[in-house]
């Protein structure tokens, strides 16, 4: 038998830049203030017009292994920090274009290679290993000296009702961080509308909380109070993003048919099923109801099981299981009767038997709850699922202000409310688009900016070292403020390591590539990104929010601008906009995500550099199927 063997072809430099560069022309349409919407046709004739980076590159069919594993990279990225998959792609393949350009200019001299391009392959790896390293070991403290004292740290202390002025300016600047994220995902058209409706469902999953009650160090702990120019108040704590992100399969619901602006926050809990028995209504209050996971009725005989009908005593055996099974489940409704149950709630499909006794019980049968949304029912009513008919106890059943079905679009479901003595005000928020794409683009959108808010809550890696991390709600201009501010602390950083062989290298290296995001950014207006650029660089070595300071605006005395730390103790009203002339309040964005972002695209450029060469394996599926093979450390 002959056995074809795998083609193998040598991974170059310009296949790696040649997927980066289809990746990038991609990314720069929908780049910027200035970047559109990109248009696909499915097979299936659908269409869909996106503006959000992971959305249209996973819609990509990409057939070179290099391309899929960058697209993998931004995938998993995006799906931690919900932010940054366009930057991913320019900082990426910006990168590799300068590490490319230095390993052309300094060759690894130490070793001899069989050629120049394995000798600039070589060099380009190590140049990478190294810009990782130095991004691990010193970019926070970098970021933390250099960079957020140019913005600013939302306050993590108690804001009272004596403070209401500094938490109502902290909601706003939360409310415009939440708005600028759409913006950059959704255009302008609904931004601002975004972004105060999740701000709501961000108040109606706050812990609720006495503050008469706490002090500041009790508070601290518990998240961060804000209040938005509505005055609608929102506890950001980490836990508290955690568990949206967590549980948001159960917090929405799509409604396609309607615009954008009929989205809106829902009392209470939605479970995405109908009745499967006739609503008979509920004049009884509190409403009770009992989850279960399991069949009320036994299934004695399964369908792989064989029976076999023998003479007298089986038949009697048969007749007499029919009827305990027949007595049991009437002995289980007669339990829930008497617990004064009035809503069966199933994870599974139950018997016609069941739901004839429920029926007759003038009970409300849901069948087929999801894992997602049983979790977050149990959660939210304190109840404990039922998973043995034979013990029903009070701790099963929960308590309910009203359980009745819902018309959302053409769809009906299930609506319940919980008492207001929860912790919680639990919602559900109902996402309206004119098709089912764009409401699916407004969903994975809504749950991205739940994951860009946690990670900017989050304490960077080296949280504890002394006065050296970055604090939690660190937030920035943007427009290219962060990396403009980080490209000069990079250049002066190398600078100050003259004498060290490799520091100098990997400095410029980096620098030169950030710098690359606000020129894309300023695109349109060279002359504008060369005016900011030239004044970051210009900024003195002092504090930015003295009288004559860059970043202060007019009016604020030299009192508000002094003997601050610059890592969490601003207060609202320091906050200077370098972007839109330093007077007006333009957009925001995460630092946490940023230099989450570039450790990303690091380690990605790192493992695409290790690629030596590419098996093509064709199967009767993938005629055209590639694999890669990692290089080896002692092979060149």
């Amino acid at each position: 038998m002959c056995v074809e063997m795998p083609r193998v072809q040598r991974l170059h430099q310009k296949h790696v830049m040649q997927a980066a560069c289809a990746l990038e022309a991609v990314v720069l349409r929908i780049f910027g203030p200035e970047g559109g919407q990109v248009l696909f046709t499915r097979d299936n004739g659908h269409v869909m017009l996106s503006r959000s980076g992971t959305r249209i590159l996973t819609a990509l069919r990409l057939d070179h292994p290099l391309a899929r594993m960058m697209v993998e990279c931004v995938w998993k990225h995006s799906g931690k920090t919900g932010d940054g998959s366009k930057s991913f792609i320019l900082l990426l393949a910006s990168l590799l274009r300068t590490i490319y350009t230095v390993a052309s200019k300094e060759l690894n001299g130490s070793r001899v290679y069989n050629s120049r391009e394995v000798a600039e392959s070589a060099t380009a790896r190590r140049l990478a290993d190294q810009t990782l390293a130095f991004a691990l070991e010193e970019l926070e403290d970098l970021i933390a000296v250099a960079v957020a004292p140019y913005g600013f740290c939302l306050s993590v202390k108690t804001l009272t009702a004596s403070t209401q002025s500094a938490s109502h300016s902290d909601g706003i600047y939360v409310e415009k961080l939440i708005a600028s994220f759409f913006h950059t995902r959704l255009g302008f058209a609904h931004c601002d509308f975004m972004g105060e409706l999740i701000f709501k469902l961000l108040a109606n999953w706050s812990c609720k909380t006495d503050k008469s009650s706490r002090s500041d160090n009790t508070r601290s702990f518990q998240g961060n109070l804000y209040v938005n120019s509505n005055g609608c108040k929102a506890d950001l704590s980490s836990s508290s993003l955690q568990f949206l992100n967590d549980n948001f399969p159960a917090l929405h619901t799509l409604v396609s048919g309607f615009p954008v602006s009929c989205s809106r926050l829902l009392e209470g809990q939605v479970i995405h099923r109908d009745f499967a028995t006739h609503y008979h209504g509920s004049h009884q209050h509190p409403v009770k109801a009992v989850f279960f996971t399991i069949s009320l009725q036994p299934k004695w005989l399964n369908a792989s099981n064989t029976l076999e009908i023998g003479n007298g005593i089986h038949s009697k055996s048969i007749m007499h299981f029919s009827a305990w099974a027949e007595s049991s489940l009437e002995h289980i409704f007669a339990t829930l009767q008497s617990l004064g149950v009035s809503v069966l709630l199933s994870a599974v499909k139950q018997s016609d038997a069941v739901l004839t006794l429920a029926t007759q019980a003038e009970m409300c049968v849901v069948e087929c709850i999801g894992e997602d949304e049983l979790a977050l029912f149990l959660h939210l009513s304190g109840a404990s699922a039922v998973s043995d008919c034979g013990g029903i106890q009070p701790e099963h059943i929960a308590s309910l202000t009203f359980c009745r079905p819902i018309l959302l679009g053409t769809h009906r479901y299930v609506h319940m409310a919980f008492p207001d003595s929860r912790e919680q005000q639990p919602c559900n928020i109902i996402i309206c688009g004119l098709g089912e794409g764009q409401t699916d683009q407004y969903a994975g959108a809504v749950q991205d900016v739940i994951r860009m808010l946690r990670t900017t809550w989050e304490p960077l890696g080296a949280a504890t070292k002394a006065r050296s991390s970055i604090s939690p709600g660190c937030v920035i201009p943007a427009g290219g403020t962060f990396e403009l501010l980080l490209w000069r602390a990079l250049l002066q950083h190398g600078h100050s390591h003259a004498i060290s062989k490799d520091i100098p290298v990997v400095c410029q290296l980096l620098a030169d590539a950030i710098l690359h995001l606000p020129r894309h950014i300023h695109s349109g207006n060279a002359r504008r990104f060369l005016q900011i650029q030239s004044k970051v660089w210009s900024f003195p070595d002092r504090n930015p929010f003295q009288p004559d300071g860059l970043l202060c605006e007019p009016g604020f005395s030299q009192g508000h601008c002094d003997n601050k730390s610059f890592q969490g103790d601003f207060e609202p009203s320091m906050y200077c906009s370098l972007v839109n002339n330093m007077k007006t309040l333009s957009a925001l964005e995460s630092v946490s995500c940023k230099y989450h972002l570039i450790l990303a695209v690091l380690q990605c450029v790192k493992n695409l550099l290790r690629f030596d060469n590419v098996f093509h394996t064709p199967t009767e599926l993938h005629p055209k199927s590639l694999k890669l093979t990692y290089s080896s450390e002692d092979e060149d």
